[in-house]
């Protein structure tokens, strides 16, 4: 990612902090381009660093960028569940086939043995081990966690998909002559 382009992207979290949570994940760079691509297009300035004081001194434009941030961020929010819907579906296919998703449960119990792994290590060794071990050893921990809080998010629903996930299976459950 060039470095201007993020940076853009970044300091236009001032105006609209939402942006923050799209151009930090997998799609980041690709989400910061089409960022910096909306606010050149409601400024009508290509210069990186007019953009921010435009949008700071005109309240209609800052109120068309907003607006259309919340437009991008619809967007992506239905690329996000899509993703996962997607995902689930394959899960309820193999779970109708009589087969589990050996992968997913590898994966969960990795994460959790990563993170125990983690726990006890610096639990055991925290006053042997140099404080920037411990750091690193913290982060790792983090990362594992995360990874199980996906997990369960995917298997358990977010907020947001909780109800669509349950529709859709009770929905598979009354096809296949539940009751």
């Amino acid at each position: 990612m060039s470095f201007p382009l993020f940076t853009l992207a970044h300091a236009l979290t001032e105006v609209v902090p939402l942006i923050g949570r799209w151009i930090n994940g997998e799609q980041g760079e690709k989400t910061a381009h089409k960022v910096v691509d909306i606010a050149q297009t409601v400024t009508g300035t290509k210069d990186a660093s007019q953009i921010l004081p435009t949008l700071k001194a005109d309240p209609q434009l800052l109120i068309q960028f907003q607006q259309e941030i919340l437009k991008l961020d619809q967007e992506l929010e239905r690329g996000e569940h899509k993703d996962r819907e997607s995902a689930r579906l394959r899960d309820m296919a193999l779970a109708q086939a009589g087969r589990s998703n050996l992968r997913a449960d590898i994966m969960v119990v990795s994460a959790a043995l990563g993170l125990v792994s983690c726990l006890i290590t610096i639990t055991l060794y925290r006053t042997s081990l140099p404080g920037e071990a411990v750091g690193i050893i913290s982060t790792i921990a983090g990362i594992f966690g995360s990874c199980l809080k996906d997990a369960y998010a995917f298997e358990f629903g977010s907020s947001r998909g909780s109800k669509l996930k349950d529709g859709k299976l009770s929905a598979l459950f009354l096809a296949k002559g539940g009751s």
